[in-house]
């Protein structure tokens, strides 16, 4: 069985050969390990092996984690599952980047729960690409008023997008939903230049990192290629 340094160490390569292939800069892509349901321990092990940026799907979990490893410095906190009204406080609290905004309420709340004594929260807001039922997520349509009003929250900075593109899709559509996302970031960006950075695009997973990169990812979301399979619920 592959040690989960020997994982991180694969990924990277794939992370650093799409890259090169996409004729993007060097170190352009970053890899965010989505440890849900993972052990301490397991992040202690992807620590060493030289990952410092971990995502979180489920706050309690997340909580009991970031305790256990306050003993080590520099290990950046994203949040990337679905927000509650009633989880804000602490996600403002204990995260710097949150990747799963899809409304202006809940922008709100984290920018009235976050701290003054910390930097502004990054956010990226997620999109439902694929105006998929099942999925939560802004639509494109509603995008440009949602920036705008959360240009005026000053305890956030906003970075990007997110997306979680049907996997199942042909890859030919999948591409298209990927670029769908980079195209609408470069119009914000041009649309509202002083929204925030807009330098982030939170997209591709184990499965789809190189489509996700060749189509602008800077950050990609990779558990399983990391940690191994997830144990069998009992």
């Amino acid at each position: 069985m592959s040690s989960i340094a020997d994982n991180i160490g694969s990924v990277t390569r794939r992370i650093q050969k799409a890259t090169l292939k996409a004729g993007r800069e060097p170190g352009s892509v970053r890899l965010l390990a989505v440890s849900k349901t993972r052990t301490a321990d397991d992040l202690r092990a992807a620590v060493a092996a030289g990952q410092t940026a971990f995502g979180e799907n489920y706050l309690q979990e997340a909580l009991d984690k970031i305790d256990a490893l306050a003993d080590i410095a520099g290990i950046d906190w994203h949040f990337i599952g679905p927000i509650q009204s009633n989880k804000t406080r602490q996600i403002a609290t204990a995260f710097s980047w949150v990747h799963s905004v899809d409304r202006l309420k809940i922008a709100r709340r984290l920018n009235e729960q976050r701290a003054a004594e910390l930097p502004p929260l990054n956010i990226c807001l997620q999109i439902n690409v694929n105006e998929e039922d099942s999925k939560t997520g802004c639509t494109l349509e509603e995008l440009p008023d949602l920036v705008q009003a959360i240009g005026e929250l000053t305890n956030l900075s906003l970075r990007g997008l997110m997306a979680i593109p049907d996997p199942d899709q042909p890859e030919a559509e999948l591409r298209l939903s990927f670029r769908r996302l980079t195209r609408a970031l470069h119009d914000l960006k041009a649309q509202y230049p002083d929204a925030g950075p807009l330098d982030t695009l939170s997209m591709g997973m184990s499965g789809d990192l190189e489509v996700a990169i060749a189509e602008g990812a800077t950050w990609v979301r990779v558990g399983t290629d990391v940690f191994g399979p997830r144990p069998a619920k009992s």
